[in-house]
């Protein structure tokens, strides 16, 4: 199933409810533009190999070539998202619970993001939205266990193979340069970031983009009054939406992002950066392919870390890596608790 332009359109204007959920949903991917896409272009612009302005160009490009080619051609991270929960039974509820979980999400990103501390959006969405399932249903039944182990895979996927990676990688290029003269590597390793920084956006825009579209037609199919598709086609319309609007959060907040993952956690030269960025991209492409929904912001990050720790443990700044893990470790019960508990308070209010 899948909803045209025109429809859609048709829709907005004459249905309130699908206008407030269309606002709350196209906020979270907002805050989602400004707290995890920086995250690709974090190594680029820390190593200055390009400007702030070049690479936030870029990576709104390339996030929108990552929705794009990887949603036709595998868009099992939108299924698992959108399948995850069961906001079945009565649309109108489901609705209400749906539009609590998109507060939360939004409220806890917002607050971490004022911090410059990178949280993942991916966990947040799906905490906060499995907390709107249970205060929906009134008890775990509204979870659905298959597409959830999935999450944990993913959790556990994207911070272990990210920081293995980007420690493999790092030693494997200085291995193969060790007898060339570093500053004859310079240049070469600058052009190879940005091409690392733009394969970065693809996956971003590949596993972020899908998770958030399959939430936005969850919202769009409630609304109608549809609470039990299960089955459905991503519109080409959508996918233009949503990398605009992650394109525009990515101008607007990305840069405490930049500077807490690119500057302040670890010292990147040149081909460190391209070592993360290659890492985190693989990790990525491999977790797109087999329909696992991880964390770019856990990928990106460890890369980060396990390339500052292959040179020393001391060359990573351990006080900023233990602030996002606390923030991290906290998305999960924090962002699914206030879902819950908006969710009831949305229901017992609307």
């Amino acid at each position: 199933m899948t909803i045209s332009l025109n429809e859609f359109l048709s829709q907005l204007t004459s249905n309130p409810a699908l206008a407030i959920t269309v606002a709350l949903t196209l906020g979270v991917i907002l805050v989602n533009g400004w707290t995890d896409a920086p995250n690709a272009i974090a190594t680029c612009v820390s190593t200055r190999s390009m400007s702030a302005k070049a690479a936030i160009l870029m990576a709104a490009v390339f996030n929108f070539f990552g929705v794009l080619f990887m949603t036709m051609f595998n868009a099992t991270v939108a299924q698992t998202i959108y399948n995850m929960v069961d906001f079945g039974g009565d649309p109108h509820d489901a609705l209400i619970a749906l539009c609590a979980a998109l507060f939360a999400i939004v409220s806890w990103a917002t607050a971490a993001w004022r911090f410059g501390i990178p949280t993942s959006e991916s966990h947040a969405l799906i905490a906060g939205v499995s907390g709107a399932a249970i205060a929906l249903h009134g008890g775990l039944e509204g979870i659905n266990g298959g597409e959830w182990i999935k999450v944990v895979y993913g959790l556990a996927l994207s911070t272990a193979l990210g920081f293995c990676m980007g420690w493999l990688t790092v030693k494997m290029i200085e291995n193969i340069c060790r007898n060339m003269d570093r500053r004859k590597t310079y240049a070469f390793f600058g052009k190879a970031q940005i091409c690392g920084g733009a394969a970065m956006a693809f996956m971003h825009g590949a596993q972020d983009g899908q998770k958030f579209m399959g939430v936005f037609l969850l919202g769009v199919f409630l609304a109608k009054g549809q609470g039990n598709v299960t089955n459905f086609v991503i519109p080409i319309w959508l996918m233009i939406l949503c990398s605009l609007v992650m394109a525009l959060g990515t101008s607007i907040g990305g840069y405490r992002i930049i500077k807490a993952v690119g500057m302040d956690m670890v010292k990147l030269e040149k081909y460190q950066g391209f070592s993360a960025d290659v890492a985190a991209a693989g990790c990525l492409l491999l977790s797109s392919l087999t329909g696992i929904p991880v964390s770019t912001t856990h990928t990106k990050t460890t890369a980060i870390m396990g390339v500052g720790a292959a040179k020393r443990l001391s060359s990573v700044n351990w006080g900023v890596v233990s602030e996002m893990v606390w923030a991290w470790v906290l998305t999960f019960p924090g962002c699914g608790l206030i879902g819950y508990f908006m969710a009831l308070l949305f229901m017992w209010i609307f």
